[in-house]
């Protein structure tokens, strides 16, 4: 398989794997340190495999070491860390970059500037505002 081949397919597999786009994922600038992470993990029959099937099949689909590895990818994207055995984090880039930050709509501690105090302030969530935020200016 020609290098950008697979890199694209293993973005557009992460993407199903994640439910974040590939335009996301590659933003992360994680991409390929993933995919290189992936395939050393897997080996190379799992990772090809991986990679075959599950765009055409569910990661559940009944074969335990398809979903592990699926799982394990998964995993990678949203934490930054392989889950091993020995589980490792691949990088501080990638414990900053994981996609359970960008879900929940915050910044991994201790990676954005925010100045001393900045934990005191209300973070901006999906939706602009802290739900509690309201419940503090009404006095509940």
């Amino acid at each position: 398989m020609h290098p950008t081949d697979d890199a694209r397919l293993f973005t557009s597999v992460s993407a199903r794997l994640t439910g974040f786009d590939g335009a996301d994922l590659e933003a992360t600038g994680m991409a390929e340190v993933y995919r290189a992470v992936a395939a050393e993990q897997l080996g190379p029959k799992r990772y090809a495999r991986l990679l075959r099937a599950l765009p055409e099949e569910p990661a559940d689909a009944g074969d335990p070491e398809l979903r592990k590895a699926a799982e394990a990818v998964t995993y990678l994207w949203y934490t930054g860390s392989w889950p091993g055995p020995p589980p490792f984090l691949v990088s501080p880039r990638a414990y900053a970059e994981g996609l359970v930050w960008k879900a929940a709509g915050l910044k991994a501690p201790g990676t954005a500037p925010g100045g001393y105090g900045s934990w005191a302030e209300v973070p901006d969530g999906p939706a602009g505002r802290h739900p509690a935020a309201g419940a503090e200016r009404s006095g509940s």
